[in-house]
């Protein structure tokens, strides 16, 4: 690690709580937060594309979706344990010149005329299989760059540029998208993560060499190892089965509310952006206070209080006899408040989860146990959002956000009922 991610222990230790003071966080919060900008206003880009260029059929458009968890599905487990042998540093890098390549290749596919549905497909695939590699080694290699008493205050600071982006971005990518054209702003997401590669290049870290696979392992026996790490310990097992439930809750909510609210309730447009906006908000918030919840009342409990959150805004939902009658205001309202709390409980959670596994996993296992968290959360909302296309059209709408404020519900009570609820941040860097 660089001289300012080197961590002291000591008891008289002093401990500064600013991680962007240091030059390598710096330079990895900037390439993380150029890029979470540049994707949220390349999303805006995508959807017109798809919509009023290649003129995509519904079918088409629903597999263009799911091009983006594929390569989870097939390659999840597969990159995690590579991510514990390459070094994560230099993948970011090629993964972020990759996909301003992919990105490129758009504006060029325009202006050749050949920009197809198919050849859209293939530029979609190849930036969900570059997303998956840089996602694999992002958070195992953030450890390195910062010391582990600070992983709390730098997943906060990272949560806080991710919320703002994708609050922001859809707007600026709208007006960019007026102002320039989609072969303009194409063109400028590939800049965008040109930049993101040369900052990734100049974070001082030192990676560890891993040691050599002893005769006749491979890379399954790598995989299996994560695995048997990740369910077979004592705290996170219990968090990474109740992150895989609450991934079922949340393909439910995130499948059904939108139709809900537009098509149930008939919300403007207008409306439903105002809702995701506050939303945002809440998810600033969360993640704002994440650290100081996480240090009074421990990782564990600061968990605790995001899944119990969750539950309230689509038990609101369900159980409030609102109808499109109710007015614009009164359902505008609901929908603020219920994407409020929602993103909140999240801002709150997500900074305490994912900086309790980076602290108390060993460096040789966190590709492969952020990975396997990850690879199953993807494949639980994949068939979680067909699972809640039948509940939509067998029980309603209502119900089915019952269900997944119940689901929710289970994901509380997976960390009250397990050692996870006691345990702190601080017990993890030891």
């Amino acid at each position: 690690m660089g001289d300012e991610a080197e961590p002291d222990t000591g008891p008289g230790a002093a401990r500064p709580r600013e991680p962007l003071r240091a030059r390598p966080f710096a330079l990895f919060w900037s390439a993380t937060t150029i890029r979470a900008f540049g994707g949220a206003i390349a999303g805006v880009a995508f959807q017109i594309v798809v919509v009023t260029i290649v003129d995509a059929t519904p079918m088409q458009i629903g597999l263009l979706g799911a091009l983006g968890v594929v390569p989870y599905l097939f390659l999840g487990l597969i990159v995690g344990a590579l991510m514990d042998r390459w070094r994560r540093q230099r993948a970011l890098v090629i993964t972020s010149v990759g996909r301003a390549l992919a990105l490129a290749s758009i504006p060029v596919l325009q202006l050749t005329g050949t920009l197809t549905f198919w050849s859209l497909a293939a530029v979609v695939l190849v930036l969900g299989v570059l997303t998956l590699f840089a996602d694999s080694a992002a958070q195992p290699l953030l450890p390195r760059i910062v010391p582990k008493h600070q992983l709390v205050m730098a997943n906060a600071r990272l949560g806080q540029s991710q919320t703002v982006a994708e609050t922001a971005g859809p707007a600026l990518g709208g007006a960019l998208l007026h102002l320039v054209g989609t072969s303009l702003l194409f063109t400028f997401e590939a800049i965008i993560n040109a930049v993101a590669a040369i900052l990734q290049w100049r974070i001082p870290v030192q990676e560890s060499r891993p040691e050599p696979r002893s005769s006749g392992r491979h890379v399954g026996h790598d995989i299996a190892e994560g695995l048997r790490y990740t369910y077979r310990h004592r705290t996170l097992r219990p968090l990474a089965l109740s992150v895989h439930v609450w991934f079922l809750g949340n393909s439910v909510v995130t499948t059904v509310f939108a139709v809900f609210v537009l098509r149930e309730l008939d919300l403007p447009g207008w409306a439903y952006g105002v809702a995701l906006a506050v939303g945002g908000a809440g998810g600033f918030l969360g993640a704002l206070i994440a650290p100081a919840v996480g240090a009074k009342w421990g990782a564990g409990r600061a968990i605790l209080l995001g899944r119990a959150l969750v539950v309230v805004p689509w038990l609101l939902l369900s159980v409030v006899p609102l109808t499109a009658a109710s007015g614009t205001a009164l359902v505008l309202t609901l929908a603020a408040v219920a994407q409020f709390v929602y993103c909140l409980a999240m801002g709150i959670e997500d900074t305490n989860d994912i900086s309790y596994r980076q602290a108390v996993a060993p460096d040789r296992v966190q590709g492969r146990m952020n990975s396997t968290i990850r690879t199953i959360n993807r494949v639980v909302f994949f068939f979680g959002a067909l699972l809640t296309g039948v509940l939509m059209t067998f029980l309603g709408y209502r119900v089915t956000l019952g269900i997944g404020a119940a689901v929710f519900l289970v994901a509380a009570f997976v960390v009250l009922f397990s050692p996870l609820r006691d345990a702190r941040h601080e017990d993890a860097m030891l």
